[in-house]
C-alpha cells in the first residue's frame, strides 16, 4: 500500500493510492480482451449468424480501423472534457458495445465491434499521458504494469473462450459478454478518479499551453509512430499467419496454436521488466539493438525447414515483441515534457501504427497467394524487423517533442 501511494502526485493523494493504482489496472486490462475473446470464436459465431469467413475475418480488422480514426481525436476530448471523464465515459461505450455484440445478428456484432474498438481506441491514447502527468517519478513502473495487465487479459481471453463458450455451455455470445464483469470493475475502480476530474482537467490544459509544436511536425515524433507501427505490423501478421505458416509445414493444429500462445506468454515478464529499465537510461538505443537481433533471429529460423526449433523462435519472437511493444509505449511519456503532448504523440503513432497493423495481415496473404509460399512474406517481416533498428535508433535518443524541428 505505501508503495503504491509513492507513486501518486501530492495533487492527487486525496484519494486513496491503492484505488488509483488499481483503476489503471482495470482499465488497462480491457484494452485487448475483449479483441482476442474473438478470434477463437469465430466458427461458432459464423455458423450462428451465418456469415462468410471473410465477413468473419473483417472481426479482427474492424476495432484496427477504429483504432486508426479515433486515435488522433483523443487528445481533443482530453483537453477539451479532462482524461478522467473521457476515460470513464470511453468504459461505459465499451460495456454498451459488448452487450450489443452479443445479439445474434450481424449488425448488431459489427455495430457492437465498431463501438468497442473506438472505445478502446480512446483508453489506449489517453493512458500513457495519464501515466507521465500523475506518475512521472515511476514511469517505468507504471508503464510496465500496464502493459502487462493488457496482455495477460489478452492472452487469458484468447484461452479460455473456447471453453467458456463449448465447455460452460455459455454459446459464443455468453463467451463474450462475461467480459463486461472486467469492464464494470474498471469502472468501480475508476469513479475515485472522476471525483477529482475538475483539478486534472485543470492540470491537462496547463499542460497543452506549454506545448511548442505538435507531434505531427515533429520529425522525432514520427521515428516514434514508424516504430510503433512497425511492431505492431509484425505482431499482427504473426497473429494472423504463424498457425497456417506452421501448419503449411506439418505441425498439427492445436500445436501451432501453442506456438502463437508461446510468443503471448514469453512476452509478459519482458512487458513488466523493460519499461523499468529503459527509464533508468539515457537513451534506449541498446534495447533497440538487442530487440532487432532478437527479431532478425526469430524470423529468420521461421525460414529454416523443420518444426523442432520453431518453439526457440517462437520465444525469441515473443522477447523481441514485449521490448518492442514495451519501448513504443514507454516513448510515448520519455520524449515528451507534458502529459497532453504525451496524448497527442501517443494518438498520432497509434493512429498510423493500427493503421499498418490493419493491412499487414492483407498484404501479408496476398504476397503468399501471389508466391504460392511463405519465404517472401517471412522476409517482409525481417525488412519490418530493419526498419524497427532504424527507427528505433532515433526514437531512443534523448530527446523531446517540440524542443526542436528535427
Amino acid at each position: 500500500m505505501n508503495q503504491l501511494n509513492s507513486l501518486i502526485r501530492p495533487e492527487v493523494k486525496k484519494t486513496s493510492g491503492f484505488l488509483l493504482v488499481l483503476g489503471i489496472i482495470f482499465v488497462a486490462a480491457n484494452l485487448r480482451a475483449p479483441i482476442t475473446s474473438v478470434g477463437p470464436l469465430v466458427n461458432y459465431i459464423r455458423e450462428s449468424t451465418g456469415i462468410t469467413h471473410t465477413v468473419a475475418g473483417l472481426l479482427t480488422t474492424v476495432p484496427l480501423l477504429a483504432f486508426t480514426f479515433m486515435s488522433p481525436f483523443a487528445p481533443q476530448l482530453a483537453r477539451r472534457y479532462g482524461m478522467e471523464r473521457v476515460i470513464l465515459y470511453a468504459l461505459l461505450l465499451l460495456a454498451a458495445g459488448t452487450v450489443i455484440r452479443s445479439f445474434s445478428s450481424a449488425f448488431a456484432l459489427f455495430g457492437g465491434t465498431m463501438l468497442i474498438g473506438l472505445s478502446i481506441a480512446v483508453c489506449n491514447v489517453l493512458i500513457p499521458g495519464l501515466v507521465k502527468r500523475d506518475y512521472s517519478n515511476k514511469v517505468g513502473l507504471m508503464t510496465g504494469i500496464y502493459s502487462v495487465s493488457m496482455n495477460l487479459c489478452g492472452a487469458l481471453a484468447s484461452g479460455i473462450s473456447v471453453p467458456l463458450a463449448r465447455d460452460a455451455g455459455l454459446g459464443w455470445q455468453g463467451a463474450l459478454t462475461c467480459w463486461l464483469v472486467l469492464t464494470a470493475i474498471a469502472i468501480v475502480c475508476w469513479l475515485p478518479r472522476t471525483r477529482q476530474a475538475q483539478l486534472k482537467a485543470a492540470i491537462s490544459h496547463s499542460d497543452s499551453k506549454s506545448v511548442a509544436a505538435r507531434p505531427w511536425r515533429s520529425s522525432l515524433a514520427w521515428q516514434v509512430t514508424f516504430f510503433m507501427g512497425l511492431q505492431s505490423f509484425i505482431f499482427y501478421n504473426l497473429v494472423a499467419w504463424l498457425p497456417e505458416i506452421l501448419n503449411s509445414r506439418g505441425m498439427s493444429d492445436d500445436t501451432a496454436g501453442w506456438m502463437l500462445s508461446l510468443i503471448q506468454l514469453s512476452m509478459l515478464p519482458f512487458t513488466f521488466l523493460i519499461p523499468i529499465i529503459a527509464s533508468r537510461m539515457k537513451n534506449q538505443r541498446v534495447l533497440v539493438i538487442i530487440t532487432t537481433l532478437l527479431y532478425l533471429v526469430g524470423i529468420g529460423g521461421l525460414l529454416i525447414d523443420g518444426n523442432t526449433l520453431v518453439p526457440l523462435w517462437s520465444v525469441l519472437i515473443g522477447i523481441a515483441g514485449a521490448g518492442s511493444f514495451s519501448l513504443a509505449m514507454l516513448f510515448f511519456t520519455l520524449r515528451t515534457r507534458t502529459a497532453q503532448t504525451a496524448a497527442e504523440l501517443s494518438g498520432m503513432a497509434q493512429s498510423v501504427g493500427y493503421l499498418l497493423a490493419a493491412i499487414g495481415p492483407l498484404l501479408f496473404g496476398v504476397i503468399h497467394d501471389a508466391t504460392h509460399h511463405w519465404t517472401v512474406s517471412i522476409l517482409m517481416l525481417i525488412a519490418a524487423s530493419l526498419l524497427i533498428f532504424i527507427f528505433g535508433m532515433g526514437a531512443a535518443r534523448d530527446r523531446y517533442v517540440g524542443d526542436q524541428a528535427k
